[in-house]
């Protein structure tokens, strides 16, 4: 069987669901962002401050679309989507999946977002990025969960069931 990768917005649950998803189905747990953090042997959020989002997101690309693994379950960062490269690489050695959750639940989940190490361009907002990214999501997703209103278990089960 192929990698799962996870592809979603930051608080989605990408990381947590992979861990667990990789527990039951045998195959090991690759997180992007912290292979991102062993490269460059800084945080997430020191990268950002360093280099800017695009430097970031070179980096970003670059490390996604060198990942060389099998039979593991990939977490990625929210900003994934934009590396085509990274995307195109990961399509070939995977089957996507999109955590997909409202805006309003997000928001929740989140507040803030500097200390999360978010990607945001100057001015732009949680919906601005929100409203950008879904539609690379939805056009790099193989698969797509629902998880509005939905716990982790209830999470794990659709993504269980899509994947058989």
């Amino acid at each position: 069987m192929k990698n799962i990768i996870l592809i979603g917005m930051p608080g989605v649950g990408k990381s947590t669901i992979g861990v667990i998803l990789a527990k039951e189905i045998g195959y090991q747990f690759v997180d992007s962002d912290l292979l991102i953090q062993k490269q460059e042997n800084r945080l997430l959020k020191d990268i950002i401050a360093g280099e800017g989002v695009d430097g970031f997101l070179a980096i970003e690309n670059q490390v996604n679309a060198s990942i060389q693994v099998t039979k593991s379950v990939i977490a990625t960062g929210g900003s994934a989507v934009y590396g085509s490269e990274a995307m195109s690489h990961l399509k070939e050695i995977g089957t996507i999946v999109y955590l997909k959750c409202s805006y309003e639940t997000l928001s929740k989940r989140l507040g803030d977002l500097k200390g999360r190490g978010v990607v945001l361009k100057k001015g732009q907002t949680l919906k601005d990025i929100f409203e950008e990214r879904r539609v690379l999501y939805e056009k790099y997703a193989d698969i797509i969960i629902e998880e509005n209103e939905k716990g982790i278990e209830e999470t794990l089960a659709l993504l269980l069931e899509a994947l058989s």
